[in-house]
């Protein structure tokens, strides 16, 4: 097994077992014995817990979001149908992410003492100044957060729904579409503009 592939095993045995125990009660040794390696072999990838959570959230949501970010701040000052776009990007990288924005949900605490949780938290800042106005009232502020909470949150809550995590993707997209478009008091989009994500997405 290439170490590419061991590292990637890695980070999916430890975010299986964070979401099962929590991130403070799971330990570098449960994890190598869950994966069926010594702690030396493990920690040729990752030295600490801390290391290994860093490098899942630089994976599979800090590079992606800064690729969204990056795109968004190319297209300044912001139009309606640019929010629209970034939130199109955005849930279509958070989507890719479930296990680990659960694992943000359920670890908050944890995530507060941890480096990586700062460095989230400054994208979601940076993505909530980009959707909203700038002198946007507090209510609108408000629903462009709810847009941004509400896209994290659909995609593990309402289990009883019965719905698949694509399907609450696309409604929890649908509803923070909604709440910006509602926030937002520039010019209208184009008649007929569709975004690419839009379209396809």
């Amino acid at each position: 097994m290439s170490r590419g592939n061991t590292r990637q095993r890695i980070q999916d045995i430890a975010l299986e077992l964070f979401a099962e125990r929590g991130y403070e009660k799971t330990s570098l040794r449960e994890i190598a014995e869950q994966l069926g390696v010594t702690k030396a072999a493990l920690y040729y990838h990752f030295r600490t817990k801390e290391d290994l959570v860093t490098s899942l959230f630089e994976d599979l949501v800090l590079g992606p979001a800064d690729e969204v970010i990056v795109w968004a701040e190319a297209r300044q000052p912001t139009t309606l149908e640019t929010k629209l776009e970034i939130l199109n990007r955005y849930s279509a990288c958070i989507s890719k992410a479930t296990p680990l924005v659960r694992f943000m949900h359920e670890n908050q605490a944890a995530l507060r003492e941890l480096s990586v949780g700062e460095q989230m938290k400054a994208r979601m800042f940076t993505l909530l100044e980009l959707i909203k106005d700038e002198d946007a009232a507090l209510s609108d502020q408000v629903r462009c957060s709810s847009a941004l909470f509400t896209m994290h949150s659909s995609l593990f809550a309402l289990e009883s729904s019965g719905a698949g995590i694509e399907e609450k993707r696309r409604a929890a997209l649908e509803v923070a579409r909604e709440l910006v478009t509602s926030a937002h008091h520039g010019p209208a989009p184009r008649p007929g503009a569709e975004t690419s994500s839009a379209r396809h997405g």
